[in-house]
């Protein structure tokens, strides 16, 4: 049987403010602003003072796991606009020392396995990235952004063809937090 209504609320700081147009969420916070259309999104949502409300009537399953769904995407982006989000990655190799490179909108992994052309991994959104000896740090205030951007790199680095156990090089998440460090 069907639950007659499935809802959620979020409580919004202080430090932030929300404005709700339609599905259309934005949200101001000190490192900057984000918005987010949900428009796809069977649910309804409203903003009472410093409280969201999203809730859907006569759900299905899917229905009614969207709501928990949406309402973690707000609480990141709430996040993300007042601490922002940084990702470690550590460069792993054996004999060849790889040499990272930011060039535009692109990471270039150059040496990796010894190889002549350098491997190229995108940098999704507006991400920063750092690079301290060992260190790749990616930081920025859309979680989406910052954790795809991570997972490009890593995936650049990904040995094909070679037992994964024996060749360990590449670069590799190694630690997830909120906030960025300077």
């Amino acid at each position: 049987m069907r639950a007659i209504e499935v809802s959620k609320t979020i409580q919004v700081p202080d430090d932030v403010e929300v404005t709700i147009e339609g599905r259309k969420v934005t949200v101001k916070g000190v490192k900057g602003t984000l918005t987010r259309d949900f428009s796809h999104a069977p649910f309804s949502i409203e903003l009472q003072g410093k409280t969201i409300r999203i809730w859907t009537e006569w759900p299905r399953k899917k229905e009614a796991a969207l709501v928990g769904t949406i309402c973690s995407h707000i609480q990141n982006i709430i996040t993300g606009v007042r601490k922002g989000f940084t990702y470690k990655l550590k460069i792993v190799f054996s004999h060849f020392p790889i040499s990272v490179k930011v060039k535009d909108k692109t990471v270039l992994i150059e040496n990796f396995t010894g190889e002549r052309s350098a491997r190229k991994a995108k940098i999704v959104g507006d991400v920063q990235i750092k690079i301290q000896s060992e260190d790749v740090i990616v930081q920025g205030i859309n979680l989406e952004d910052v954790s795809q951007t991570a997972a490009n790199i890593e995936q650049a680095t990904k040995v094909k063809k070679k037992d994964p156990r024996v060749f360990l090089d590449g670069i590799y998440v190694y630690k997830k937090s909120e906030g960025m460090e300077e």
